[in-house]
């Protein structure tokens, strides 16, 4: 659509029509925080000289595209600006899905999101990947904790064994080895995935499974604190930045990094208080949502049920000239710079 400068008023102020979209809806929180930080934040900056304002055309919530063309509408301009969902976008973006085959790496949102943006400007590699497309990154996102959401309770790992569990892309390869079998889909698809009977349960995350309403139809939630990964980034097309002023640019590199910022610690602060939510709101269902610690050993007996994952997915990619165990080791290394414990060592099998 692009960008289109129009002088509003004799003060010589301009307008700058923008159209900003998503896949999902504004209840999902990182989407939510688009408009609340991204959106509000640049135009506040702007506000502080007055030279211009931005007219923002808003269509979230899937009216322009879905999930599965969230990375081609921004490259091709079908939306100026937009999160890019890089869980569905394995074959374009692959470095991008380091931490999905890393489980288990970090439980911090705030602490990867920090690591992801650092390595955005120090690798060339994973730079590269995204600005290919016509775009440029402004922030990026993040999820909180996956648990396992059921139709029906579970006392441990292996009770997922033969069940159908609904995944968001790549995230279906953390059910390898427990028997389970992986059903692709969404926050956006999970509920009448759920509700049909085209799977039993989701690997899902608090932030996304309390706006979506998923413990109405699978009310037994097991925590397993599976970790946390990097879900993609809001990006705006590049012909549309290049045809930006210098100080509108300036206002949203400065908005995107308070967006990825505010949105760690929302992931952070927001997961408990969102299973606590859950629990409130579904206690007068039949059955009432139920939520179940699982204990460290399960968790463990998941990890280990893992095959290599990484090892598995940096092998193909390497015989292509990316530098997938280079990536792999310096997200890794980033993570334990930064005081955490992996727990497995994904970087060293």
């Amino acid at each position: 659509m692009g960008a289109s400068l129009a002088p509003t008023s004799l003060s010589a102020q301009e307008t700058i029509n923008l159209t900003v979209a998503s896949s999902h809806p504004l209840v999902i929180p990182w989407v939510g925080m688009i408009k609340s930080v991204f959106m509000a934040r640049t135009d506040e900056i702007l506000a502080e000289t007055g030279n211009y304002e931005i007219s923002w055309n808003e269509a979230f919530g899937g009216s322009l595209y879905k999930a599965n063309a969230t990375l081609t509408s921004v490259e091709e301009g079908i939306t100026d600006i937009g999160w890019v969902f890089s869980f569905l976008e394995a074959a374009k973006l692959p470095l991008s899905q380091a931490s999905s085959y890393a489980p288990f790496a970090t439980a911090n949102p705030p602490v990867q999101l920090d690591v992801m943006e650092e390595l955005f400007e120090t690798n060339d590699a994973f730079r590269n990947e995204w600005e290919q497309y016509n775009l440029k990154v402004l922030g990026f996102t993040g999820t909180d904790m996956y648990d396992i959401y059921t139709k029906e309770p579970i006392e441990g790992i292996d009770d997922i064994d033969g069940m159908k569990l609904s995944a968001p892309g790549v995230l279906g390869t953390w059910l390898r080895g427990t028997g389970a079998n992986a059903v692709d889909g969404a926050l956006t698809t999970f509920y009448t995935d759920i509700q049909t009977g085209v799977s039993d349960g989701v690997l899902s995350l608090a932030l996304g499974a309390l706006p979506t309403k998923l413990y109405e139809v699978a009310p037994y939630i097991s925590r397993f604190d599976a970790g946390v990964a990097f879900s993609g980034a809001v990006a705006i097309n590049r012909d549309t930045w290049d045809s930006l002023p210098e100080e509108v640019q300036n206002a949203m590199i400065q908005a995107g990094k308070d967006y990825t910022e505010a949105h760690g610690k929302d992931l952070l602060e927001r997961h408990e208080a969102a299973m606590e939510k859950m629990v409130e709101l579904g206690a007068d269902q039949d059955p009432p949502v139920t939520v179940t610690v699982m204990p460290e050993e399960e968790r463990v007996k998941w990890v280990n049920k893992l095959p290599n994952l990484a090892g598995e997915w940096a092998e193909p990619l390497e015989a292509q000239g990316i530098p997938a165990n280079e990536f792999l080791a310096a997200y890794m290394d980033g993570l334990r710079e930064r005081g955490e414990e992996p727990a497995r060592d994904w970087d060293a099998e």
